[in-house]
This record gives structure tokens, C-alpha cells and sequence, in this order.
């Protein structure tokens, strides 16, 4: 049953004329006819009672009305929806970021997406980089904004910001207002370190041992913000992104020094799973967005 035989079946009904229903098919009154004898071939039944000056459904055309009415519908549904999502006023996109770039850096720059795309909706995941390229990996995300990390394989990483890391302290500490902090010197205190799963707990902890010392945990299992406020009450230190503690009070940030600590965050995908035109248009905002912010 096709469904170019069931829209003729409906415009045959609706007119009960065979020239008329050809007419407002575009068709000529023989195709039409064929048509309708092929659908009540292969249904096995009669559906219009025809005379030279009478066409009328036969009860079994009208049992068929109203599937044809309803698989017709769902057709042209189906061909709206793709045509919204292809024009970029309809669709879905699944988004996972860390939780720095999620809540300190990403609002704006959605804001701004949205004011392009406003039919558009959007799924974030908030987690550490390492789950977040298991979701891509398994097809759980469309893309994710991460640290770059050479161990994510299969993986498309695109490199967009250089996240400056720094050394968050009580507002207090004897160590603020320095310009700049070699890590050795934070030898002796408490280290906030994020949950496993985050780049910032292995970076924390390599840093620290590349500085010649392992750190004293005193909370371990946080996420950024959670360690912020850790900081704030002057239970230890965190190695933090920069832009983590721009709008924070009661804390000072000190860059590091011997070396300094950075990373890259990126856009990664996964080239191997579809991506929708609403997903592709997302990755091509955030590469003009974020990389504008690399500067700043």
C-alpha cells in the first residue's frame, strides 16, 4: 500500500467524481483510476461503487477512511517536522559540559544561540570530562565541551580555550597577593580535589608530584563550586580554573608559577554517530563564541 495510493484514495472520496478528484491531483482521470484499482487489489475488496453518473464508497471504502485519513496525516507530519529541522526551527541537542564552563562561561553564549535558533531545545549534562567522553563514545551526547585529554579515543577534539589554573586561598592567607605562586610553596596545606572522573583532580595531583610533594587531601569528592566554598571557610586550597573564581568572594586567586598550569578545553564529537543540523549548527556557534573568549 503506498502512500501516493492513499492520498488518491482520499481525494476520491472527498470529491466522488473521478475528474474532479484527478483534477485537484494534477493527474490525468486513467492514473487515477489505475491507482485506485491497484489499492483494491491489493486489499482484496471494492471501494467504490462506480456508475457512469455515480461514484459512492463501499463499506469497506469507509472502514479504509479513516486509516487513510490518519497514515496520510502522519506523512505530512512527518515531512513538517523534517522540513522545521531542517530550516533550524525544530530540534533537540544534547550538550555536555564541564561544570565550570557550565555555569561560569556557557549561559551568555547559549543566550545568544538562542536568540538565532529559538525553536531549538537543549539537553545539558553537567560532569567531569572523562564521563562526558564515555557519552559521546555511547552515543548518549551529540557534543561536549571538555579538557583535552590524549586518551579519549575515537573522538573528533577541537581545541577553543586555554583555561588559565590557579591557586584558590582564603582571602586571609599569608600567600595572597602575590603575582605569582610557585606550587611547591602550598606544600604544607590542605588540598580541596574534585571526584574522580574530573581533569582537575588528576591535574591536581600530578602538578603537585611534579612539584617534588604529594598533597595533603583534606576533602576529596567535590565539584568545583562545592571546593570554592570548602576554600571560602579556610578548610585548604584548590587548584581551580580561573574564570571558576572571578565572581567569588571571600577568596584570592594566585596564578602559578614554575610552571604555570593551564589547559585547553575544546568541542569534542564523536565523527562515527550522526549529528543533526541542529547539533552542527551548535558546534559551528561555539567555535566563533568561545574562541572569542580564549582572549579575554
Amino acid at each position: 500500500m503506498e502512500l501516493r495510493q492513499l492520498r488518491y484514495f482520499l481525494a476520491l472520496a472527498h470529491h466522488l467524481h473521478f475528474a474532479r478528484a484527478a483534477e485537484s491531483l494534477h493527474i490525468t482521470q486513467p492514473s487515477l483510476s489505475q491507482q485506485i484499482r491497484a489499492l483494491e487489489e491489493q486489499l482484496g475488496v471494492t471501494l467504490f461503487e462506480r456508475s457512469r453518473r455515480h461514484v459512492a464508497l463501499t463499506a469497506d471504502g469507509e472502514a479504509l477512511l479513516p486509516y487513510a485519513r490518519q497514515m496520510v496525516a502522519l506523512a505530512d507530519d512527518a515531512l513538517a517536522e523534517f522540513a522545521e529541522r531542517g530550516g533550524l526551527r525544530r530540534g533537540r541537542i544534547r550538550l555536555g559540559t564541564t561544570p565550570t564552563l557550565g555555569g561560569h562561561l556557557l549561559p551568555g553564549v547559549i543566550n545568544d544561540f538562542f536568540g538565532a535558533y529559538p525553536g531549538l531545545e537543549l539537553i545539558i549534562t553537567e560532569d567531569g570530562s572523562d564521563r562526558l567522553a564515555r557519552g559521546l563514545q555511547e552515543g548518549r551526547l551529540d557534543l561536549a565541551l571538555l579538557v583535552e585529554d590524549p586518551g579519549f579515543h575515537g573522538l573528533v577534539f577541537e581545541p577553543l580555550v586555554k583555561e588559565r589554573i590557579v591557586a584558590a586561598l582564603p582571602e586571609n592567607h599569608p600567600l595572597t597577593g602575590r603575582a605569582a605562586l610557585p606550587l611547591r610553596e602550598l606544600r604544607g596545606e590542605g588540598f580541596i580535589v574534585c571526584r574522580e572522573g574530573y581533569h582537575l583532580r588528576s591535574l591536581t595531583l600530578n602538578a603537585c608530584q611534579a612539584a617534588g610533594f604529594a598533597p595533603r587531601v583534606a576533602v576529596s569528592g567535590t565539584d568545583v563550586d562545592t571546593a570554592l566554598r570548602f576554600v571560602q571557610s579556610g578548610l585548604g586550597v584548590a587548584l581551580v580554573p580561573e574564570i571558576a573564581v572571578r565572581r567569588t568572594t571571600g577568596i584570592a586567586a594566585v596564578p602559578l608559577s614554575d610552571p604555570p598550569l593551564e589547559r585547553t578545553i575544546g568541542i569534542a564529537y564523536n565523527p562515527g554517530r550522526y549529528l543533526s543540523r541542529a547539533a552542527a549548527a551548535l558546534r559551528e556557534f561555539l567555535r566563533t563564541a568561545l574562541r572569542g573568549e580564549s582572549g579575554r
